[in-house]
């Protein structure tokens, strides 16, 4: 009966083996998942950081500034964005403008996006 025993596994043996390498993979499954799905995102947030820069880069370089609102969304229709030009409030609004050749104007870039998880979101830059 020594030499049978030591000879293989028992079926508990391997049962709990079995149960093991289960647990192990799934929690391994999870992790890396979880990662893809983080790395996903971040893709999605670079695009958009990208988009915001380039239209901040365009506002008063191809065209003139003028107060208002344009929008509009990528080729792939996957970003919308929208750029607000608007002249500088001073600290103190009361207060007139010092006369001068130079008006400071708050450029804002919006860009939103629906991410892989089915929510809205949303990135804005802005600079004077």
């Amino acid at each position: 009966m020594t030499r049978r025993r030591a000879s293989g596994f028992t079926l508990i043996e391997v049962v709990v083996a079995f149960v093991l390498l289960s647990l192990i993979l799934t929690s391994a499954f999870e992790i890396f998942s979880a990662g893809l799905a983080r790395a996903g995102a971040l893709e999605d947030q670079s695009g958009a950081l990208t988009i915001a820069q380039s239209k901040l880069a365009q506002a008063g370089a191809e065209e003139t500034l003028k107060e208002g609102e344009r929008q509009g969304e990528t080729d792939d229709r996957r970003y919308r964005w929208t750029v607000t030009v608007a002249r500088a409030v001073a600290d103190n609004p009361s207060q007139p403008p010092p006369p001068g050749a130079y008006t400071l104007y708050r450029v804002e870039a919006q860009v939103e996006w629906r991410g892989a998880d089915g929510r809205d979101r949303h990135l804005a830059l802005a600079t004077l």
